[in-house]
């Protein structure tokens, strides 16, 4: 079926949230788009700037993404995820994606919204969704450290001038979190969700339960997107299968079960967010 565009998406989610998954390897978006055929769900596939820095160049996972997207009976999107560089988000609306988010929170606020703005016009130009963060998210030394939060009156003077269509706001997440300890400011979550004309990201899920991505959902976040929890789901099961035999070389023997912890921690969100 032809790319669902992620405003799309979004609108198709609501009530619920719509899940965001961040794609490593092959393996991670095969499972991630066959999770979203047996749930019924939308999904997005999600490509981060570290994510090409390690295969070297965004093209070849990207275009894959992009085919399975195609390929599937369920709505999915691609998303450029945490792009610093405005260079990589032209590579990116040049191989097809239609959705990405351009990260300026390292930049002062003056420079970020400059940027961030220039970015949100060429894009717009070409039919692409801009996500952008205001201020950094935790695990980076910044905005979702204890204690620091997304002021709603920048947020709203954030959206307006730079022309963003989301925003990825700190409410008390943290990214790489292995545990899920996380507790979100639900209270801010809605006082934001009813003063930015905008749908709301949610960064550092991995770090947050079931009943916090439940209430955060409830009380306005729009997007939520996962990484972390997947790869120590993914990475549990190879441990596992290799222990079982050490003996075995065959990838294709521990990435399917590894695969297969994917799709089915991928299921379990998808349901948790638009039941």
């Amino acid at each position: 079926m032809p790319l669902t565009p992620v405003a799309d998406l979004i609108a198709s989610a609501r009530p619920g949230g719509l899940g965001a998954f961040n794609v490593i390897t092959l393996e991670h978006a095969e499972a991630i788009a066959a999770a979203a055929e047996s749930a019924n769900r939308p999904v997005v596939l999600q490509l981060s700037e570290n994510t090409a820095i390690y295969h070297g160049n965004l093209a070849p996972l990207a275009l894959a993404c992009l085919r399975i997207a195609a390929d599937s009976t369920a709505a999915i999107a691609v998303h450029l995820d945490h792009a610093t560089s405005p260079e990589l988000v032209r590579a990116a609306v040049d191989l097809g994606i239609r959705s990405v988010m351009y990260d300026g929170s390292t930049l002062d606020y003056a420079a970020n919204v400059a940027t961030t703005a220039d970015i949100t016009r060429w894009c717009h130009d070409r039919d692409v969704h801009v996500e952008a963060e205001l201020g950094e998210v935790g695990g980076k030394d910044g905005a979702h450290a204890p204690g620091v939060r997304t002021d709603p009156d920048e947020a709203v003077e954030f959206v307006a001038a730079t022309g963003v269509d989301a925003l990825a706001v700190a409410v008390g997440s943290s990214h790489a979190m292995h545990t899920r300890t996380a507790t979100l400011d639900n209270d801010l979550i809605a006082h934001l969700a009813a003063k930015v004309p905008v749908p709301l990201v949610l960064h550092g899920s991995s770090g947050v339960p079931d009943e916090g991505l439940r209430a955060a959902v409830e009380h306005g976040i729009t997007k939520v997107n996962i990484a972390t929890r997947l790869n120590v789901l993914m990475t549990e099961a190879i441990r596992t299968t290799l222990a079982t035999d050490p003996t075995l070389s065959d990838p294709r023997k521990y990435l399917t079960p590894a695969r297969t912890a994917i799709h089915t921690e991928v299921v379990h969100f998808l349901h948790l967010l638009a039941p």
